[in-house]
């Protein structure tokens, strides 16, 4: 398969992910597959990708320099757009289950997935923003809850 695309494969296949978690957020399925299926395909996708390149890598992330060398290689970068692909996901899925256990509406967290989607560390913030005005505490202030039954013996 082509770099351009796996590069069209790779954007198709997180569409899924976002789209359950912003119109099906309590559906069981959405946590798994936008939290641990998809980028976990991704994951392994990046580590294959990543490993099939290792012998022609020139560069490094010691300087701006050197990751510009890396970035040239077409594989490398798709390599990085996956790296956004599958971490914007994973960070989109925590925003809604850490929304659904603070209680805070769904319909405020939706547009904070679409920057998350479109701009990551945007999203994030936006989340972070809504997250402080509604629940009005700093985040890991607030009492862990636990949804599992503790075993009694």
């Amino acid at each position: 398969m082509s770099v351009a695309n796996l590069f069209i494969a790779c954007n198709l296949v997180v569409l899924p992910g976002w789209l359950l978690l912003a119109v099906m957020p309590a559906w069981r399925w959405t946590r798994v597959l936008a939290a641990y299926v998809i980028p976990g395909v991704l994951a392994a996708l990046y580590l294959a990708v990543m490993l099939s390149d290792l012998n022609v890598m020139k560069g490094s992330f010691g300087s701006i320099e050197e990751v510009g060398r890396l970035f040239q290689n077409e594989w490398l970068l798709l390599a990085g757009w996956i790296h956004y692909l599958a971490f914007d996901l994973f960070v989109g899925a925590w925003q809604v289950r850490d929304a659904q256990r603070l209680e805070v509406p769904h319909l405020l967290v939706v547009p904070c997935l679409a920057l998350t989607f479109i701009a990551g560390p945007v999203g994030l913030l936006a989340y972070f923003i809504v997250r402080a005005t509604v629940v009005r505490k700093m985040p890991g202030t607030e009492p862990p809850t636990s949804h599992r039954r503790r075993r009694t013996t």
